[in-house]
C-alpha cells in the first residue's frame, strides 16, 4: 500500500510556486500538507522559501520579463506532466499575463482576460469595475498631474492617498498610503510624490480600526466555478489602519455577505483564478465597502485560511488538475500572525478588542515541523542589527 501511495504522489503535477517572503512559504507549505510537490523559484539563492523542507526543489530566476518566461518554459519542459502555477507578486502577474499564450500551453494557470486582469489591478480601473457593477465602495479621484486636483472638492474628507498601482520606486520612498485631512494637504503630498509617481488615487476614508478590515480569499477555475472561499478578518496592520496584515482570522459569522459579494463581483468582471476582496466594515451604517482586490495571485495572508480549514491553495491546484477537491476541515478559529509586526502593532495601538482572547495562535514564520525559515529571518535580522551599529560606530 506504502509503494502505491507513493507512486501514485510521484505522478502528481508539479506545483511551481513563484516568489518570497511569507505568501510564498505560506503556499509552499498549503501545497506541501496536501501532498503536492513544490518547485519553489524565487530571484536570489538566498531566499526564504528555499530554507522550507517542504520546496522539494528550487529554481533561481527573475520574477519578471522575458528572462523569467523562458526559465518557467524551460522547467516545465522537464516535467512529466504541466505544473500548476502559483504567483505571489504583482510583478509576476504581469509578465505571466502578457505571455499567457505560451505559459499557458505549458502550465496550468487560470486567468481573465488580460485588459480586464490590469483593469482589476489598477485602482482606478478598479473603482470604474466596481461602479458599474453597483458594488459597494467609497468615492474616489484619479490623479495623473497637478491638473486634476480640482477634482478633489468632490470627496469628503478625510480621505487616504495611494499609489494607483503597485510601483517599486514608489515603494522604496513613501508609505503604502496616507491619511489626508484636506485638499491642501494631498496637494502637498502629490507635489512630492509626482516626480517618482504621478499615478496616484485619493479615496473617501471609512473610518474604524484594524479589526474593521475584513476578507474574502477565493479560487475560481477556469470554468467559471467557485471551487473554495474563505472569509477573514484583520486584528491588527502594520503600519495601523493602512498598512498590510499583522494578525487575522476567520470570520465565519460574515463569511456568507462576504463570500456573496465577493463572488457576484468577481461573477460580473469575468475574473477567474486565484483572487481575493478586501474590505471595511463602516460603524456608521454597519456596511461592508470594498477597498481593494487582489487578483492572479494569493494574497500576503492565504495561509489564514489552510490553517483553518480550507487549504485554498491546495484546493485551486486539484480543480486545475482534474482531482478530487480536498475536504473542509474548519475547527477552532485559529489567529495567524507575523509575529514581528503584529508586535510592533500592538505597542503602538494596543489588543483587538478581545477578538484574539483564548484562540490558538499560528505563527506565520516559526513551525516546529519546518523551522528552517524561521531561523534565516532571525539570522538576517540580526545580521541588519549588526550591520547598522557597525555604521553608527564608524559615522561617530
Amino acid at each position: 500500500m506504502d509503494a502505491t501511495l507513493s507512486a501514485a504522489k510521484s505522478s502528481l503535477p508539479r506545483a511551481f510556486v513563484l516568489g518570497d517572503g511569507l505568501n510564498a512559504l505560506g503556499v509552499v507549505r498549503s501545497l506541501a500538507a496536501g501532498g503536492v510537490p513544490v518547485l519553489a523559484v524565487a530571484n536570489r539563492a538566498d531566499a526564504l522559501v528555499f530554507r522550507s523542507r517542504h520546496a522539494r526543489a528550487h529554481a533561481v530566476l527573475p520574477l519578471e520579463g522575458g528572462a523569467c518566461v523562458e526559465g518557467l518554459l524551460a522547467l516545465a519542459a522537464q516535467q512529466s506532466r504541466p505544473p500548476a502555477l502559483f504567483l505571489t507578486e504583482e510583478k509576476t502577474v504581469r509578465t505571466v499575463s502578457e505571455h499567457r499564450e505560451v505559459l499557458q500551453a505549458a502550465c496550468r494557470i487560470a486567468l481573465p482576460e488580460h485588459g480586464r486582469l490590469m483593469a482589476l489591478m489598477h485602482k482606478q480601473g478598479f473603482q470604474a469595475l466596481a461602479e458599474a457593477s453597483g458594488a459597494p465602495i467609497p468615492r474616489l479621484v484619479h490623479l495623473e498631474s497637478e491638473v486634476d486636483l480640482p477634482l478633489l472638492e468632490r470627496l469628503t474628507f478625510p480621505c487616504v492617498l495611494k499609489p494607483a498601482r503597485k510601483d517599486y520606486a514608489y515603494g522604496a520612498r513613501f508609505k503604502k498610503a496616507y491619511v489626508v485631512d484636506s485638499p491642501v494637504r494631498v496637494a502637498e503630498l502629490y507635489r512630492e510624490i509626482a516626480p517618482v509617481l504621478a499615478d496616484i488615487v485619493v479615496q473617501e476614508w471609512i473610518p474604524g480600526e484594524d479589526s474593521d478590515i475584513y476578507f474574502c480569499l477565493q479560487y475560481i477555475g477556469a470554468d467559471g466555478r467557485l471551487a473554495g472561499s474563505f472569509a477573514g478578518r484583520k486584528l491588527r496592520s502594520w503600519p495601523p489602519r493602512i498598512g498590510g496584515t499583522a494578525s487575522c482570522l476567520p470570520a465565519w459569522d460574515e463569511a456568507a455577505e462576504l463570500e456573496r459579494l465577493t463572488h457576484d463581483f468577481f461573477r460580473a468582471v469575468g475574473f477567474v483564478g486565484m483572487g481575493s476582496m478586501e474590505y471595511k466594515r463602516d460603524p456608521r451604517d454597519g456596511r461592508f465597502y470594498m477597498i481593494e482586490p487582489t487578483v492572479a495571485r494569493t494574497d500576503f495572508q492565504e495561509e489564514v485560511a489552510t490553517v483553518n480549514g480550507v487549504n485554498l491553495p491546495h484546493i485551486a491546484y486539484c480543480h486545475e488538475a482534474g482531482l478530487p477537491l480536498p475536504e473542509l476541515r474548519p475547527g477552532r478559529p485559529t489567529i495567524w500572525r507575523d509575529a514581528v509586526v503584529d508586535r510592533w502593532s500592538r505597542q503602538e495601538q494596543g489588543g483587538a478588542g478581545g477578538l484574539e482572547a483564548g484562540l490558538a495562535v499560528c505563527d506565520a514564520l516559526w513551525r516546529w515541523s519546518d523551522p528552517r525559515p524561521w531561523w534565516g529571518s532571525a539570522r538576517a535580522r540580526v545580521e541588519g542589527k549588526l550591520r547598522t551599529l557597525l555604521r553608527l560606530a564608524v559615522g561617530s
